[in-house]
């Protein structure tokens, strides 16, 4: 079989600014994305698509809260399950409108996907995983107290509403996954790291009051898989140290053992860049081969050494 690939596409990246926020324009972003996986599925890579919800579910939460005197609230696990919907809905059509026109014959499927996680985990009395849009501190102050909101300062890029992060443990669709890779389809999965659920004491999935952090599910998934790369689709070109200071530094390369001493030193922001670090040195000490962490416009680039930054085993 062909090698596979398991392409994050980062949720902000599917928004370029505060003034592209529409649906419309998220589309217009995907189609442009699309291009460049397409161009991975032409080259023989068997593709599996994960991407991150956080500033959709971010919209979905406000807006249940603006109506909350008209309408029922939408609980946290809903609002991912409709993200998962609605993103992968315009994946698939733009990746399926790519291939015809390419005369590709394969099927693209969404997976609306369960990953379980442990409901002792220590992150649902932390807040920590960013959503919805960005803010001043102006308008964050005001947010946390009409709607008491958990608000944190975002990697230097402004203030966000935060909810809880669980770690994933199990992807409860993974077979059926597997089934559909060997299959042939182009499978989008894991959208937004996945529903959170949990089992309850009588051994039923239930849904919780989370957001799982898309690149460490990805991670999961791509290690469970035996993927050969795990690409992380975000909206800086490379990995920097020293991120946004005068002693900033792209890094092209780096082995696990590099990447861990960065981290240690404090170079990646939690709700930034660490989660993605930290999803590659999991990823890669499972068996994975290579992750790439670049923009959506490089990803063949990257593919083939010439763009991004990798990361290898030891």
């Amino acid at each position: 079989m062909e090698k596979i690939i398991v392409v994050a596409i980062g949720g902000n990246s599917l928004i370029k600014d505060k003034n592209h926020q529409t649906v419309e324009d998220q589309f217009d972003c995907i189609k442009e994305t699309s291009q460049h996986i397409v161009r991975l599925i032409e080259k023989g890579y068997r593709i599996v698509i994960t991407h991150g919800n956080g500033p959709q579910v971010g919209f979905i939460l406000f807006r249940s809260e603006l109506s909350k005197d008209q309408l029922h609230d939408v609980p946290l696990p809903s609002a991912g399950a409709d993200t998962q919907g609605a993103i992968g809905y315009q994946i698939q059509q733009a990746i399926d409108n790519i291939l015809a026109k390419k005369g590709i014959n394969k099927n693209v499927v969404t997976v609306i996907t369960q990953v379980r996680v442990d409901k002792n985990d220590p992150a649902f009395n932390n807040p920590s995983k960013p959503i919805g849009p960005f803010l001043s501190r102006n308008e964050a102050e005001l947010k946390k107290e009409t709607y008491n909101w958990d608000i944190v300062e975002d990697a230097g890029r402004g203030y966000r509403r935060v909810v809880a992060s669980p770690f994933p443990i199990e992807i409860i669709e993974e077979e059926a996954i597997e089934n559909l890779i060997r299959d042939d389809f182009v499978v989008i999965a894991v959208g937004g790291g996945g529903i959170p659920v949990i089992r309850n004491d009588y051994g039923d999935l239930e849904g919780v009051s989370a957001v799982i952090d898309k690149d460490r599910a990805s991670a999961l998934l791509a290690g469970n898989l035996n993927a050969d790369y795990l690409i992380i689709s975000t909206a800086i070109e490379q990995v920097f140290l020293n991120f946004g200071t005068s002693k900033q530094e792209a890094i092209s390369k780096m082995t696990v053992s590099q990447a861990r001493l960065y981290c240690q030193q404090g170079h990646f922001k939690r709700g930034s860049m660490l989660p993605k670090i930290e999803s590659a040195i999991e990823f890669l000490e499972k068996g994975g081969k290579e992750v790439i962490i670049t923009t959506p416009e490089l990803l063949a680039d990257a593919v083939t050494g010439n763009a991004g930054t990798r990361i290898i085993p030891d």
